[in-house]
């Protein structure tokens, strides 16, 4: 008796991608046919309200291959949400993640399989190296060992969320219910034994990033509210400290001007320039709690992951998770 054969998923997300998804489809089916023919596969194209033709793209993708999926947003849900939702919608046995613009190398899909078949729940592409810029990278990498050093959970140094997922961790993900997911550090915090598999990463095969300073600090913030204590803790040792220091000095104040030591006491400028310290330390901080409460806010409110406009070949399939 024939055994049923596994199936992979392959989940793609767009945004903007009219010059690589096709290309990305075709590379994929390439990999899968060649590398990993004893499998059944489907890929779904989760596209994040492109406007430059993309979606045309997908539909005739679709309309000629029937295992090839879409769902198309009716908004831009941003970049960690939209892929999110993407591997909740996936049916196989794994499924694995990759980006449309080629900076994740669809050579390694073979590998993945393999560790997963050697018995890896989760299987990750870590970056090495890479041939787009090479400040952002540096940048990058300090700041994943910042947020390290500051969390009391295990953060994945280079890690963009390209990799292999089990059936079992998708079930995982779908009962968390978190509106603000950060794929990332929920794999380093709930995820089981990985395999880490390093790559360099290639540049972009065509088209423009669509990360910029806002997209990169709105990672920055939503790994460091949800993985980190250390921005209300400084808050509060340096409140102490500040107190303490602002205590001693009016003490020292006091004793000056009650021996009638004018010239040290006389003057404006320290205490224009106490203020304006204490102001922008005020400030800072209050940033860093206004960043906590929007974390909450938005996980209070709990709001849908996306709102789709439309899905293809799904056959009236129910939705993984509404």
């Amino acid at each position: 008796m024939e055994t049923e054969r596994k199936t992979i998923s392959v989940m793609i997300p767009c945004y903007n991608e009219a010059e690589n998804a096709r290309a990305i489809y075709e590379a994929v089916i390439g990999e899968l046919e060649s590398h990993c023919p004893g499998y059944a596969y489907e890929i779904l194209f989760i596209d994040n309200k492109s406007v430059d033709g993309t979606r045309d793209i997908i539909e005739e993708i679709c309309a000629q291959d029937r295992r090839v999926k879409a769902i198309f947003n009716c908004k831009n849900f941003g970049q960690f949400n939209s892929p999110y939702y993407g591997l909740l919608q996936t049916t196989g046995d794994c499924t694995i993640t990759i980006c449309a613009d080629f900076q994740d190398p669809v050579e390694l899909i073979p590998r993945f399989v393999r560790a997963w078949e050697d018995g890896y729940k989760i299987v990750i592409g870590k970056k090495t190296r890479s041939r787009e810029n090479p400040v952002l990278y540096f940048l990058r990498g300090c700041y994943y060992k910042l947020i390290r050093r500051m969390s009391t959970v295990e953060i994945i140094e280079q890690f963009t969320g390209f990799g292999l997922y089990d059936r079992s961790f998708i079930e995982t993900l779908r009962q968390l219910h978190d509106p603000t997911p950060f794929i990332r550090g929920i794999v380093a915090e709930l995820g089981p034994d990985r395999c880490e598999i390093e790559y360099e990463q290639p540049k972009r095969r065509a088209g423009k990033t669509h990360n910029n300073f806002y997209t990169l600090f709105d990672a920055a913030m939503l790994s460091f509210t949800s993985y980190t204590k250390v921005g209300m803790r400084v808050a509060e040792f340096m409140g102490f400290g500040v107190a303490l220091i602002s205590f001693i000095m009016g003490l020292v104040y006091l004793i000056a001007k009650l021996v009638a030591w004018n010239s040290f006491a006389a003057g404006y400028a320290p205490t224009m320039i106490a203020v304006f310290f204490m102001g922008g330390v005020q400030l800072a901080f209050l940033g860093f709690l206004g960043e906590y409460i929007m974390a909450m806010n938005t996980r209070i409110m709990n709001r849908p992951l996306v709102v789709e406009e439309k899905r293809i070949n799904f056959d009236n399939q129910e939705a993984a998770i509404k």
